[in-house]
């Protein structure tokens, strides 16, 4: 299966981990690359995302939110097909650097975009039967990986 994971998920294991929904964010995240990294999943992402990493101000901080992209052969650019389906998507409530998030993970065939950021996941959840992709917090997706493995 290919995963996306968006830039907030990749900035989780960074953040201040004083509050327990970052700590088991980040927890769920490190899990993910981890199973990324033995093959369990495919780690897909996007050009929007080295974009993103790319503005982060700190520059020990974008090392390693780069050191944690998949390969370039997993880094989807943003072609002009991705870009009208973003901008549709935008126009259903999404912010821009979201939207092509999402257009992206749908044009990889991601079985999943993952998300820390809470308004992705009400935008998504409000537009879910018009994504060709679920979008998911990390926890809530590693839940129901465990769900489908234990039946």
């Amino acid at each position: 299966m290919k995963i996306y994971l968006d830039v907030s998920c990749l900035n989780r294991p960074f953040d201040d981990q004083s509050q327990e929904r970052i700590r088991l964010e980040s927890i769920a995240v490190t899990a993910i690359l981890e199973n990324c990294a033995k093959g369990e999943w495919t780690h897909v992402s996007s050009v929007m995302a080295l974009i993103e990493i790319a503005n982060t101000p700190n520059v020990e901080k974008r090392k390693k939110l780069r050191a944690l992209l998949p390969p370039r052969g997993d880094i989807i650019d943003l072609e002009e097909p991705i870009l009208t389906r973003a901008m549709a998507i935008e126009a259903m409530g999404f912010h821009r650097a979201d939207a092509a998030h999402v257009a992206a993970a749908e044009a990889q065939k991601a079985g999943v975009l993952l998300t820390t950021d809470d308004q992705l996941l009400r935008a998504a959840r409000r537009s879910r039967d018009r994504l060709a992709v679920k979008v998911l917090n990390p926890i809530e997706w590693l839940e129901e990986q465990r769900d489908v493995h234990d039946t």
